[in-house]
């Protein structure tokens, strides 16, 4: 993991080591936080001893609407302070079904102009020592905070609803790979899948055709695909409190996929842990293992 030129003055000793997830995509509607934040209430249901902290890097404020359990005070912090300290852990709080997270700032224009470093957000992660997972939820850009979620993230899940979004897929995997951290960092998932759906003048549905598409270029993709839902997508509508699939929508097709793709995450990387320590000779698992 990289660390930020400015500092040097860890403490010494080993650290807790951070399992990072980016959840990324350069277009929008494509169901990208409700991915995030659902994935991050699923981890903790399914590892329990498994701290889970979530960051959002826009100014949407649906993390902090979704997991806040009361209202900030004077003194409370947000992305921006933890950006300037760099260090997360004074503005970190606990939320809602045990998720930690840190609270969204109201503009993040000014942010964008602290991380032209794409380490940047990878150092303040190093120095935070968060001791679990750690899951980005990124902007609808591949600009500036996008690019450092790529730089601090060993997975990268790109959400993919339609032709559209495939083909911004196709840009944030030619990123990874001219920046040199690879295209196998990232593994696509098909989102609001409704299988009637057709492309204009095919004779086969959008779910196969996509998946015809991804396989003959070769992508990483999960195997779980989240379905369209009209009960999910009222848990997230209007201004009021955005709910949990897991709590909130027991029995749709919708929460056994959820269940099933985060299953299909931890076994990802508990492999990927697993492979990192025999090229070291150690054991590196998730906290609990």
């Amino acid at each position: 993991m990289g660390t930020l030129p400015a500092v040097s003055d860890h403490p010494p000793g080993p650290k807790p080591r951070s399992r990072i997830i980016a959840v990324s995509s350069n277009k929008g509607g494509v169901g990208k936080t409700t991915l995030a934040t659902n994935l991050a209430v699923y981890l903790r249901a399914l590892r329990e001893d498994l701290p889970v902290l979530l960051i959002g890097l826009d100014d949407q404020r649906t993390l902090d609407r979704m997991f806040a359990i009361s209202e900030p005070g004077p003194g409370d912090g947000n992305l921006k302070h933890g950006w300037a300290e760099r260090d997360f852990n004074r503005v970190i709080q606990l939320g809602d079904y045990g998720v930690h997270f840190v609270p969204s700032p109201g503009d993040v224009s000014l942010l964008k102009a602290r991380a032209e470093n794409p380490r940047t957000l990878s150092g303040i992660l190093d120095r935070t020592g968060w001791d679990g997972a750690v899951i980005l939820d990124t902007k609808s850009d591949l600009e500036a905070l996008t690019l450092n979620a790529f730089h601090a993230a060993e997975r990268i899940i790109i959400p993919v609803a339609d032709w559209a979004s495939l083909e911004e897929a196709g840009k944030s995997l030619h990123i990874l790979e001219r920046s040199g951290l690879g295209a196998d960092r990232a593994r696509l998932v098909l989102t609001l899948v409704d299988r009637r759906t057709r492309l204009r003048g095919a004779d086969s549905p959008l779910l196969g055709r996509l998946v015809q598409e991804i396989r003959r270029r070769e992508w990483p993709c999960y195997d779980t695909y989240l379905s369209r839902s009209p009960r999910v997508e009222m848990l997230n509508s209007g201004t009021g409190r955005p709910l949990s699939i897991l709590h909130h929508a027991r029995g749709t097709v919708v929460h056994g996929q959820m269940r099933d793709l985060t299953r299909e995450v931890l076994r990802d990387l508990d492999t990927a842990a697993v492979r990192a320590g025999e090229d070291r000779g150690e054991a590196l698992g998730w906290p609990g293992q």
